[in-house]
């Protein structure tokens, strides 16, 4: 297998970007609101601000959401459809009864120039995780879909609210690890989609809900590969035959990921791995997530094996490759490319097809770099290529002008690959300077 023309066009200058459906990132001990300065008031949420405290008093505080694409404590938008917009506030409130929760939810409605609470309603947990505002499937209602939590995030719950006549109503309750909304079967009308962690005596699940034109839920699952309670990314991504999949990077033991798959076919809910021990293969350390190392819009999966000339060495001074695997015909992993993947520096450095087997590499210590060597007969050879991440700028005009390549800034720091002249000429496993250049990829 050898990189075509376009892949090799596409890996020129390729940003890898993380996954959009990301489920790392910073977690809160405590809520965002109780360790971060309140944000400026914009004018009009001033009006609403004061809007909200004439209706439920001053002993209140806001509740910012802690992920998604709306982080603030006001939402001003169109929820119930009119054409107009409506404002939807997250709060809490001190004083309630102890049966009541305190973490509410308010929408204002504009009466002319001001607004005016008109429904104030309690919501569940304690912490606003995600909001999401969209419609679903074949009906035209708007639907406010809230993920919430406990204070030490151990639950999730999401709920989802229609607003009309001045009344919110929830018709929508789950508990959830992850959920989004998307076209998973490419029928140009959204799903609600959901991720239910393992539970006592259940695996782990995905869900995905279709709602029709009369209100109604339709329920499709299937179980995943494993017993995973916690997921580290997820990735919507195509296979080969231009069906649209859901790449699950799911937390795997510590310190380990694994990846499983699921896809939308014939008005069912399906998985790409039928066994557990499928799925199982795909496992290595967190941080290598799938993604589409060669732009081509198909994910491939990042799995794992050890450099030659390391099968004996402790597993602390072991050097590993990365193969690329994508899914081929029926269903099983096949591996599309070879590489180094520095996953601390974010670079992946793609194998010639002609260095599988024959090419291993090592750490040199002194001068911090990678070092790419033949290897033949058990050995380390002739030294093919060096990489070198320089964090100032005058580490990198010093290799520069002995004859090293930039391939990549990010910040401060620049990557920079050196071919011996050896190895660039007349040899069978040498690279020119150009394909080492089409072959580093970044992830940005």
């Amino acid at each position: 297998m050898s990189i075509g023309k376009r892949a090799v066009s596409r890996l020129l200058g390729a940003v890898l970007l993380l996954p959009a459906a990301v489920l790392s990132g910073c977690s809160f001990g405590t809520s965002i609101d109780n360790i971060m300065a309140p944000p400026k008031l914009s004018v009009e949420q001033e009006q609403i601000y004061s809007a909200l405290t004439d209706a439920a008093g001053s002993s209140i505080s806001l509740k910012y959401p802690r992920s998604g694409k709306y982080l603030s404590a006001f939402i001003v938008e169109d929820i119930d459809g009119d054409g107009g917009n409506e404002a939807v506030v997250f709060y809490e409130k001190t004083g309630l009864g102890v049966e009541e929760n305190t973490l509410r939810i308010n929408i204002l409605d504009k009466d002319g120039e001001s607004w005016r609470s008109v429904c104030d309603t309690p919501a569940e947990g304690s912490e606003i995780e995600k909001v999401m505002i969209s419609k679903l499937g074949a009906n035209d209602r708007v639907n406010l879909i809230i993920g919430s939590s406990l204070i030490n995030r151990s639950e999730k719950n999401v709920t989802m609210y229609n607003y009309e006549s001045g009344s919110i109503t929830a018709n929508f309750s789950e508990s959830y690890s992850f959920f989004d909304v998307t076209d998973l079967d490419d029928d140009e009308e959204n799903e609600f989609f959901l991720l239910a962690g393992a539970a006592t005596g259940a695996p782990a699940q995905a869900e995905v809900f279709k709602l029709d034109s009369e209100g109604i839920y339709t329920k499709y699952s299937c179980d995943l590969s494993g017993s995973f309670s916690e997921f580290d990314s997820l990735s919507y991504g195509t296979l080969d035959d231009g069906r649209k999949a859901l790449y699950i990077d799911a937390v795997s033991g510590a310190g380990s990921i694994q990846t499983d798959m699921i896809y939308m076919d014939s008005g069912r809910l399906k998985k790409i791995f039928e066994t557990p021990e499928e799925s199982a293969s795909t496992v290595r350390p967190a941080g290598c997530s799938c993604m589409d190392v060669d732009g081509d819009g198909v994910l491939e999966i990042p799995v794992q094996t050890i450099a030659e000339g390391y099968e004996e060495v402790s597993e602390g001074e072991q050097i590993r490759l990365t193969n690329w695997m994508r899914v081929g015909d029926d269903n099983r992993l096949e591996r599309k490319y070879s590489s180094y993947y520095s996953v601390g520096d974010g670079y992946i450095f793609i194998f010639p097809e002609k260095w599988r087997g024959k090419v291993t590499l090592r750490r040199d210590a002194v001068n911090d770099e990678m070092v790419f060597f033949a290897y033949e007969d058990g050995k380390a050879g002739r030294e093919l290529m060096r990489i070198f991440a320089a964090e100032d700028m005058a580490s990198r005009e010093d290799r520069i002008s002995t004859g090293y390549m930039l391939l990549h800034t990010k910040g401060e720091t620049a990557y920079l690959a050196y071919v011996p002249p050896s190895a660039e000429s007349g040899d069978e496993l040498g690279l020119s300077p150009a394909d080492a250049a089409v072959r580093f990829c970044f992830r940005e």
